[in-house]
């Protein structure tokens, strides 16, 4: 049975960069084994409803301004699958969870970034999914529970944000390896919840949690909560491990966490 995963998609350059992290992804990509089909939770597509896509071909959405032509060039034209989707809606009436069915959008650069340097060749089928920053934590949590019998059946999940996501205190032209202290403390304490898999205390991250004000800011929670969708999807083993922690800029955290 996979596991699922949160994985930081951090600032759309990534999508054209060699570095550490990049390298990292590739290599998660080649060991792991080769889903039948990939749900992807991504913090760029935010809904009061949860949306499920249904897509035949997905467009590459470029949901940035002011980079890089190159950027603007790159093209993942991955495929959805009718039948998982279906699966998910079946899923979901069952665990009453409300739904509405997408078949227009794009994949956002949450989803394509993470995707092209998981899977270049785009030979998986995708299954695109919203988030809704209105729930609670616990909804969000119950939400990914609710697709958790897809694992078993060889389907990867992901949630792709970023645990420290702050785009009024990103350094943008400082990238020279120094880590903000409050961003690293707020990591700190999240792994150390997430290796006991607290979920009373991750719950209550935006009271508890040193700095939370500065890592998960009150006008966006977008990028963060993409980690319980991906939690909830292994609540029967209830185990996290931290398989890469870095920074850019500051304070933008790249991390990626498997789940089950």
């Amino acid at each position: 049975m996979l596991p699922s995963f949160f994985i930081a998609h951090g600032a759309p350059l990534l999508a054209i960069e060699d570095n550490e992290y990049t390298q990292f992804l590739s290599e998660l990509g080649r060991t792991l084994p080769k889903p039948k089909a990939i749900v992807l939770f991504s913090a760029h597509w935010e809904s009061n409803v949860q949306k499920v896509s249904d897509i035949e071909e997905y467009k590459t959405i470029y949901d940035f301004g002011g980079f890089p032509e190159a950027l603007y060039r790159i093209q993942y034209r991955a495929k959805g699958s009718k039948e998982i989707s279906r699966e998910i809606e079946e899923l979901f009436i069952q665990q009453g969870v409300s739904y509405e069915v997408d078949t227009n959008r794009g994949l956002d650069h949450g989803a394509w970034v993470v995707l092209r340097m998981l899977y270049p060749n785009a030979d998986i089928p995708v299954i695109s999914m919203s988030v809704n920053p209105n729930l609670s934590p616990e909804e969000q949590y119950n939400i990914g529970k609710s697709l958790a019998a897809l694992r078993e059946k060889d389907i990867l999940i992901i949630g792709s944000g970023g645990t420290v996501h702050n785009l009024r205190v990103v350094k943008m032209g400082n990238d020279h390896g120094a880590v903000d202290q409050w961003a690293l403390e707020f990591d700190e304490w999240l792994e150390s919840r997430l290796n006991h898999w607290d979920l009373d205390a991750l719950f209550k991250y935006n009271s508890l949690a040193p700095s939370a004000e500065l890592a998960v800011p009150r006008y966006g929670n977008e990028h963060f909560i993409p980690i319980f969708y991906a939690m909830g999807a292994a609540d029967k083993e209830q185990t996290g491990k931290l398989l890469h922690r870095s920074f850019r800029y500051g304070n933008l955290s790249h991390s990626v966490w498997q789940f089950g």
